[in-house]
């Protein structure tokens, strides 16, 4: 059997192994093992060593360092109350509105999401701070908890993001320009959610029920309070596009200054210490371990050269560029179904973006890249909410099980069709993603 053929007979093998529950590191590692042993006609020298370098290779990439620091901003954010006080300061101008509080959670969902970097987290923390306030409003318990599982999707989407940094280090592009590229798209999921509840609680007027008006005092109070987060944020985003410091010095000051806040509020015990970082060290190894799996795999498909022959053969069908990234775009929202969103990146985007790079869109590679790096999370991001296996959805439901799993999906397609029409949005306005974007 020649490379190439054990390069394609190898991805059946790896959806067998993701399908039969094995951890996604662990199959693509292990995949990525045998394609190169048998590849190397059974002489286990060459695996070996390239066992040892990959592993050297991969882990000594200083661009990594970004990622634990921005686990441990999100875990410090979530213990110093600043959850909260988004919340708070979001209810008190939109709550007394129909839907108002639903639309509290989504704007409080993305400005959690511009310090913490992570979808699961942003939902779990949110639901534990939304989801009493909605049921004490009478919102029905499916719209309540779609509105939480599509609000957290924004951890990944507003900068800084977990995922964004782990794109940019497999397609080598700049992280800043990166996190600035995402922060139109990101306005625009939050303006789009709060549009699908404002339409969703017409067509149900019976899903949410209403709360009395906060006098205009307390409201600037409560948003007095949400200083530290739009600090956090202008310092760590706009210092690294200013060139203060860093992507990695920059996660490095938001992990200091949201740990700061959480001492200063008397958040911050030895013992709350400890959890937050046993908390990022689990989740560092975790990832890190995708990364190492990802990274063996990956090496293996270019020494196969399916990558190569992939993009060989689209080029040579003449197919149109937005056909070609329309296909692939699909198969991300099907596939985002059963898989989670760090997995899919690892696992194709080494794959999919030599095939996007050889098309002709009328762009710079540079701009090329970084459209295509914000379309795939936007669509993988659609995937945490989609039925049957959305992350998200699983989360919310874990906090509320008063709730049917049935009522959720059925709220929250609502949900995916804002997310799919912003994703037609993009593809045919690629300057609403490139226009903070220098030439």
């Amino acid at each position: 059997m020649s490379r190439l053929e054990l390069g394609f007979w190898s991805f059946p093998v790896l959806l067998g192994l993701i399908f039969i529950r094995a951890p996604i590191g662990l199959a693509m590692l292990l995949c990525g093992f045998g394609g190169w042993y048998f590849a190397m006609n059974g002489n286990p020298i060459p695996l070996l060593a390239k066992l040892k370098s990959e592993t050297y290779t991969t882990f000594s990439n200083y661009s990594l360092t970004i990622i634990p620091m921005f686990l441990l901003m999100g875990q410090f954010a979530t213990l110093s109350g600043m959850s909260t006080a988004l919340f708070k300061a979001a209810e008190s101008f939109l709550g007394h509105r129909k839907g108002g509080v639903a639309m509290a959670a989504v704007g409080a969902c993305a400005g959690f999401g511009a310090i913490c970097g992570s979808s699961l987290a942003t939902a779990a923390t949110m639901s534990r701070v939304a989801l009493p306030e909605l049921k004490r409003y009478g919102y029905s318990g499916g719209f309540s908890t779609a509105t939480l599982a599509a609000g957290g999707t924004l951890g990944i989407l507003i900068p800084p993001s977990v995922i964004l940094v782990i794109y940019a280090i497999i397609t080598e592009q700049n992280i800043a320009k990166l996190f600035l590229a995402a922060f139109i798209p990101g306005i625009l999921a939050a303006l789009g959610y709060v549009i699908t509840i404002s339409i969703y609680v017409r067509l149900f007027p019976k899903s949410a029920g209403t709360r009395p008006p906060v006098p205009m005092a307390e409201r600037w109070k409560a948003l007095a309070t949400t200083w530290p987060v739009l600090v956090i944020f202008g310092l760590v985003v706009g210092g690294i596009y200013a060139g203060w410091f860093t992507p990695t010095e920059g996660a490095a000051i938001g992990a200091a200054g949201t740990g700061l806040v959480a001492l200063v509020g008397g958040n911050l015990s030895w013992w709350v210490l400890g959890e937050a970082l046993i908390g990022t060290a689990k989740t560092t190894a975790m990832i890190f371990f995708i990364v190492l799996g990802a990274a063996f795999y990956n090496g293996f498909l270019a020494l196969s050269g399916v990558p190569q022959t992939l993009a060989d053969f689209v080029l040579n069908q003449g197919y149109s560029p937005f056909f070609v990234l329309s296909v692939i775009l699909l198969f991300y929202l099907i596939f985002g179904c059963v898989m989670d969103s760090l997995s899919m990146i690892l696992l194709t985007v080494p794959i999919f973006f030599p095939v996007i790079s050889a098309m002709d869109f009328g762009m710079s590679p540079e701009h090329v890249a970084i459209w295509f790096g914000i379309l795939v999370l936007i669509v993988v991001e659609v995937g945490l909410i989609t039925p049957p296996v959305g992350m998200n959805l699983f989360i919310i439901n874990a906090m509320d099980r008063e709730t049917p799993m049935t009522q959720t999906y059925k709220a929250v397609m609502f949900f995916v069709g804002s997310d799919i029409a912003r994703v037609i949005l993009l593809v045919m306005f690629p300057a609403i993603t490139l226009f903070l974007i220098p030439a």
